[in-house]
Formats: structure tokens, sequence, C-alpha cells
């Protein structure tokens, strides 16, 4: 399995198993449990580095062994007997016990070597205090650590891309349990698409940086601040020299900072972390046990947060708190502000921060209509990004991320209402690439796009009183539809409307004048019925696609060279990126086609092409010729149990080799089920032709949605139904016979299919190989690609055709269609015979309608 699919199915089996535990309670144990996983097969690997054998570790890695704990302690900061491995818990099978876990997690927490005390200290407290949350009773407990534990054995730790496999799976179940957490999900976790818009954004700001600070006061998970640690490291090169600082209020939470760090294979020198209140305990600048030695004030490259929306906070004597004293005091009821301010203060001089807050923000008066003036004056705030509602888990207020700088050449501020950009997830809205890629193009080349963003000057800022709503700034709603009254009452297409086309009249210069015929200088008339046609056919459209396919003439041959012949010198990180910039260097001056719709069709592939170029350069080549069992999960005995159905390949999808290399045997297969199809049909029309008396009998099921293929035998054979219910019967028991052997048929089909489609992958040449990643990863590239300009085409088709109709019918036509019905129903009135009373009633009712 890819990491993709093992996290799935880890995900899968988890919200199962938690059964009536919380969400936000069960992460804890599960991600708890990995980390000791990852810990102990550290330990297991840093050992058979060093020579040591199975048999060495299970006789001689104890505690008695002072020599060989003190190695261990130094090198990897912590030790792990024999007893307590994870692998040992595996091979206890029925002896294993929760007490194994209580025993190995007190021991952990005593044998951390000094130096690593504050990145492993009490790190496996909430793990500890919550395993009694497993079960009423030590064996219940014991029976829902031994499936959590036997979920997670399968998540490599021991492989060079294996920090990102490990990270992958953390961060999938982290957002999973965060959908299913409620409110409670923003207390932990930042959903992803959000972390990667405000990684983007740093990343550009601090790309030409060869060391640097990071920082979150509100940590959550860690995974924001892991996110910008990983989009800066594509520019740096060296991961080794970015330092993580974090700090979090709620110890099960800063539990999971600090593994989610450690377990991304950060050196534990640049992880400093606390667990602390951020308002009233700002960072300390000394070490208690030494304050003048140790005194350092924190500042930092970057500030990155997601703090608690409109907390309570206490104000009371923070006058003269430096990281207020400048701006002002946020009010007690919304800290909003001074989370900003306590960011702001941290960050250096020439470096940045962003902070995800309520939309209130923005415009609310008294103390925060202080602060925002002070802010706006000391020229801070650089950017102003308002984001979709219900973005976030567990709360649908609008939010905005507001970007600040300590210094900056230039008073404006960037506004970007990014509020439109989304796709529906569930419940949930949530960024597309080409969203994140809009905004981030946007701040970092600071321009004004019509409807999104706008370049706004302080002057301007003052004179609405520094109230900061972006809807003050970007007018990003539709213009409202409008109804031309002589067009309405005598016909015609309005000039005006026709010239509201302007970008699609300037890209096909010519079509105007054959789509439409001059009725008056401001009214026209459409030339032909078929409008579709008439576009498609046309000069200017064909030159337009043709320029298209100018454009990207060899695209093909460039992505076959740098994704298949340069497979294992590529940087996956960084790769994406690259071709991106290729794309828009080929759209550029191509009208009508948005480079955004470009970019999201290559990140919709590049996710896939991604995993499969990590197994690659991970497993060598090789791994490509790899097929490995499909398992599913089925139900036996009334129990969820892991049977194999086939065999799935480990990069090269079996359909993909029997499309282009076994299709006559895919055909046949194809055809025969095809059949199956027609014969359900067949059985529903059968049923259709029964008589209503006859579908009461034995042969059709209760519900009269199926025959019963023994009473039909029966049936024909007792011969006393009637003839016609008795050939009906006849024709469905020819079909189920027929069915029956189509499906033994199809069944032997398929498994040889599958054997010999195995084979095929295991016995391709490298030429073979890569003509099929070929057809998996470049082809669907392209034909993306080469659907753009028709897309183009057929939107502004349904303008027009909208603008036909619109006024395809006049007021007046339809004051005759509706003198015409009147009359017609009138004259019906006159042909019908009743009582005296009604008669006086249908008169009235006559003129009504306009009769006599």
């Amino acid at each position: 399995m890819n990491k993709q699919q093992l996290a799935s199915k880890i995900w899968e089996s988890a919200n199962k198993m938690r059964s009536k535990i919380e969400a936000n309670e069960y992460k804890d144990y599960i991600l708890g449990f990995i980390f000791y996983k990852f810990l102990s097969d550290k330990e297991v690997k840093y050992l058979k580095g060093n020579d040591w054998t199975e048999e060495d570790i299970k006789l001689y890695l104890n505690e008695e062994d002072t020599e060989t704990v003190k190695t261990i302690q130094k090198n990897l900061g912590y030790f792990i007997a024999y007893e307590n491995l994870f692998s040992t818990w595996l091979n206890m099978g029925n002896d294993f016990n929760v007490s194994n876990v209580r025993d190995a997690l007190s021991a952990f927490n005593r044998l951390i070597d000094s130096n690593h005390k504050k990145v492993f200290d009490k790190i496996f407290d909430t793990l500890q205090t919550g395993l009694s949350k497993l079960g009423d009773t030590s064996g219940s407990q014991t029976k829902a650590i031994r499936d959590l534990i036997h979920l997670i054995k399968d998540i490599p730790m021991d492989g060079k891309q294996d920090y990102d496999v490990l990270g992958f799976i953390y961060e999938y179940l982290i957002s999973n349990f965060a959908a299913n957490a409620g409110k409670k999900a923003g207390e932990f976790y930042t959903p992803h698409e959000v972390s990667l818009l405000m990684s983007e954004i740093v990343a550009a700001h601090l790309k030409d940086r060869t060391e640097i600070k990071i920082y979150d006061p509100t940590s959550g998970s860690g995974s924001l601040l892991i996110n910008i640690g990983k989009s800066v490291a594509k520019y740096m090169g060296d991961s080794d020299k970015i330092k993580y600082y974090a700090q979090e209020l709620k110890e099960n939470t800063y539990n999971l900072t600090r593994m989610n760090l450690i377990m991304r294979g950060i050196n534990h020198y640049n992880i400093v972390t606390r667990n602390g209140d951020t308002l009233e305990e700002d960072w300390p600048y000394f070490e208690e046990n030494d304050p003048i030695g140790t005194y350092n004030p924190l500042y930092v490259d970057a500030v990155v947060s997601n703090p608690p929306y409109s907390q309570h906070w206490n104000p009371t004597n923070k006058e003269s708190d430096p990281r207020f004293k400048d701006y002002g005091l946020a009010p007690k009821s919304k800290a909003d502000y001074a989370f900003l301010l306590h960011d702001l203060y941290h960050v250096k001089p020439d470096g940045i921060m962003t902070i995800v807050l309520p939309h209130g923000v923005l415009f609310r008066g008294g103390e925060e209509g202080v602060i925002r003036k002070n802010l706006i004056e000391n020229n801070k705030i650089d950017a102003i990004i308002g984001l979709p509602a219900n973005i976030f888990f567990g709360t649908g207020i609008p939010t905005i991320i507001m970007v600040l700088k300590q210094k900056r050449s230039n008073t404006d501020v960037l506004f970007i209402d990014a509020s439109k950009g989304f796709e529906k997830v569930g419940k949930n809205n949530r960024l597309r690439a080409s969203d994140i890629k809009r905004i981030v193009d946007v701040v970092t080349q600071r321009i004004s796009v019509d409807k999104f963003s706008r370049v706004v000057s302080r002057d301007e800022i003052r004179q609405n009183d520094y109230n900061l709503n972006i809807p003050r700034y970007v007018d990003s709603s539709e213009k409202p539809e409008s109804w031309d009254i002589y067009a309405s009452m005598l016909g015609g297409i309005p000039a005006d409307e026709v010239n509201e086309l302007s970008e699609y009249w300037k890209a096909f210069p010519n079509l105007k004048k054959a789509l439409f015929t001059e009725e008056t200088a401001a009214y026209l008339h459409f030339s032909t019925e078929d409008i579709k046609k008439k576009v498609s056919e046309h000069d200017d459209i064909q030159s337009f696609e043709q320029k298209f396919k100018t454009a990207f003439e060899g695209f093909g041959e460039f992505l076959y060279k740098e994704l298949i012949e340069g497979m294992f010198n590529l940087n996956v990180s960084m790769k994406e990126s690259e071709l991106s910039e290729k794309i828009f260097e080929r759209l550029n001056g191509i009208p009508l086609v948005d480079k955004y719709q470009a970019y999201q069709i290559l990140n919709d592939e590049w996710k896939r092409i991604a995993i499969d170029l990590e197994i690659i350069q991970t497993e060598g080549f090789e791994s490509t010729r790899k097929v490995e069992p499909n398992m599913v999960v089925k139900k036996k005995d009334g129990r969820d149990i892991e049977v194999q159905d086939g065999w799935v390949g480990r990069v090269i999808p079996f359909e993909l080799v029997q499309e282009s290399m076994l299709h006559d045997a895919l055909e046949e297969l194809k055809v025969n089920e095809c059949r199956l199809s027609e014969i359900a049909s067949e059985y529903k029309s059968l049923i259709d032709e029964l008589p209503e008396e006859e579908k009461d009998k034995d042969f059709i099921n209760d519900d009269r949605t199926a025959f019963v293929p023994t009473a039909v035998k029966k049936a024909i054979k007792e011969n006393e139904v009637e003839a016609e219910t008795l050939g009906i019967l006849k024709k469905y028991d020819a079909l189920n016979t027929e069915e029956k052997a189509i499906k033994r048929k199809v069944k032997k089909q398929a498994m040889e299919l599958q054997i010999i489609t195995k084979k095929t992958i295991e016995e391709l040449t490298d030429s073979q190989v890569k003509e099929l990643l070929k057809h998996k990863w470049v082809n669907p590239v392209l034909n993306g690609l080469f659907e753009l300009p028709k897309k183009a085409v057929n939107e502004f088709v349904v303008k027009l055709e909208a603008l036909k109709k619109k006024y395809e019918t006049t007021f007046f036509e339809v004051e005759e269609q509706i003198q015409e019905t009147e009359e017609s129903i009138c004259a019906m009135l006159d042909e019908l015979i009743c009582d005296e009373f009604d008669m006086q009633g249908l008169a009235e009712f006559k003129k009504l309608l306009g009769g006599k």
C-alpha cells in the first residue's frame, strides 16, 4: 500500500475501534502509540546499525547494562529496554497485558537523557492517564490496546522516505479526528490547506535565508509549524538550519506538538517547546537556574498562529507589558488582538507573521479600534486575506489571515477577498490548490485584481476611520441581472449586453459580425439559430484552439524527460512548482484560459505522481514491477477480517496494463459483463410483462422486484399457469441458465486476467515501464490541459445562448399567447353542460378571462 492507502485503512479501523470514546480523546491514544512505536523502532534501527543482532537485542538490551543505556541515551535522548519495545509487545501474543504498557511508559520517563528532558519529559502523560478510558476492566483495556498496536504495526519507520510516510499518516489521522471532534477541533488543528497558504506566504518572504527561526505561540498539534518548515526548506535545501519554537497551553495538545516535531525527523536541538499560557507568561528570556547566563529574548524570522477566537483574557496590569504598550490592550472579552500583538513583538525587524483571526477584528470598535489605528499608523499590516466561511472544523464563522511585518518600505495594505474560491467537502468548505496558488501569487506580486484584490493607500484607510472590512475596499459581488425594457417589449439583443462579453470579442475579433445583424446601433439580432455550431466552426475559434496547441507543442516530450527520464534526480517537493511555471510561461499570451485552472489540473495529477515518485526513489526502479496482495475487509463469524482479493500493482495499475497490453482479453471479459447487465434489465422487463394478478404468485418475491428461481421451475414443471405467463417464465428460466453460465465464465476470465496481468507486470521491460508511466503520469496532464480552450469556448457559447433565450420571447408575444389561451378556455367552457347556478359561475369566470 502507498501512504495514502495505509493512512485511510488505519483511520477507518481506528474510527470503528474508538466506539463511544470521543474523537478528541481517542486521537491522543492512537497518536501516542504511533509515537511510541516510532521511538522503539528508531532505537532498534540504531542498534542494528551498530552491529547488534536480534539475539543481542533480546539478551543484552536491559537497564543492567549501564554502559549501553548511557550510549543509547546520549545518541537518542532516551532508552527503551527489550521487554518494553513495541516489537516485543507484538511478539507476546496473548501474554500481552495493559500493565506492560504502564510499566514501559513509566520506565521511559525515568530513562530520558538529562540533555533531552525538555523534548521528552512527560510526553506520554496523556496516554498513560488515558489508558483506563479504553475499557472498564484490565481485560477490556488490554484488548483495546492490542487491537490498536496491531492496527499501526505496518506503518514503516526505518526507510529513506519514512519520515514523510509517518508524517503523512499522523497528519491524516489528526485531520480526520478533527473533522469528527466538532468544536474541540479548533484546539489542536488548523486545516491543512489554510496551513499551506500561510506556509507559502512565509516561505516566499524567507526563501533567500540560510538559517531561520519560526515560532507558533498556540501550536496545537504542531502541524502549522511543520508545514511552514517544509515550505521554507524547499528553498533552503538544508532543513537542519530551521529552529522550531512552540508554545501550547493544554498539556495533551502540547504533547502532540512535541511528538509531531520529533517524528518529522527534526533534530532535538532544533526543537524548543513550552507548555504554558502565551498571554499570561510570555516566552521566558532566561532559564530559571541561570537567569544571567541564559538571558536571550526570543525574536524569530516568522511567527505563525491560529489562536482561539475571541477568547476571554485578563489584561489587568499589562499596560507596561512590552508586547502591548505601544498599541493598546485588547478588551478582556476578546483576546484576538492580544495574540496578534504577542506574535508581532517576537518578529525580527526583517521578519514576517501570519495569523488567523475572526473577521470581526477588522471593524470592531473600542479598544480594538485603537489597536487597529496604531498598527496602521506604525505601518505593520501588510496584507489582509478574507477566507471562505465554514472552512474550519467546528465553526462556520468567517475568518481572515492577517500578514504583518516589523519593517516595510511601503505604507499601503493589500486586501484580498478569497471568500468565493473553494470546493465543498462534506459539511465544510476547502481551499483548492489553485485557490492557494492564486492568493500566494497576488500577495508576493502585490497586485490588484478585479473583484479579488486591491492595494489600498494608508490615506484611504484613514478616510474610512481605520475600518479594515474587506468589502469596503474590494467589491467581489456579481453584477445584478438587469432587463432591457425595449428588448423585452419589442425584441432584439441590447448591444450593451453583447459588449459586456468584451474579453471574448477581443479574443475573437471577427466572430461578432458573423453572429449578429444590426437592427439599430443599440440593438442586434442573432443571425443563426445554432449558436454552438456557428461559433465552433468560425475561423477565430479554430485559430484560438490552434494557438493553444502550438503553445504546448512538445510539452508531452518535456514532461517525459523531466518526470520519467529524470525520476531519480528530481526533487519531488520542488518539481510541481517548476512544472507550473513552465505551464504559465506557455499560457502567456493565450486569452480566456485561466492559468490557475491549468495549475489545478497539474496539482490533481501531481498528488498521484508524487506518491509513485517517492516509491521509486525509495525502493528503486524494480518497484514498478512489483505486485502486492489486494487486502480487503470482509465479515466472518460477525467479525471484520482482512482477506486477499486479487492483486494490485505497487506503482503500475492493473487496469492500465490491461487496457494497454491485454486489450483483447479485457474486451472479452467486458462483453460478458455487459451481457450480465443486459440480462438484469431483461429480468425487469419480464416482470413488467406479467399480468398484475400473476405478480402475487410464489414465483415472484414479496416486493415484486425479482423472480424466485426454484418457484419458477416448479411452475413450469406443473404447467398450471396461463399460456402467456408460462411463456414469460420459460424466457426467465432460459435467461437464468444463461446468466449462471456467463457468471462462471466471467469469474474464470477475471481470475485468468488477474494472473496474466500480474505476470505481465513482473516481466515488464524498462522501456515498457516507461511507456506505461507516460500513460499514467504524462497523458492525464496533457489531456486536462487540452480541454481548457474547449472549456473556454463552451462557457462563451453558454453565455450567448443565455442572452438569446433572455430576449427570445417579447412581452407582446407573451400577451398574445395569454389571449389565445383565454379564448381557448372560453370555447371549452361554452361546451360544458351543467345546472343554472354552475352556468352563472362559469359566466363570471369567462368575464375574468376576457370572454363575453
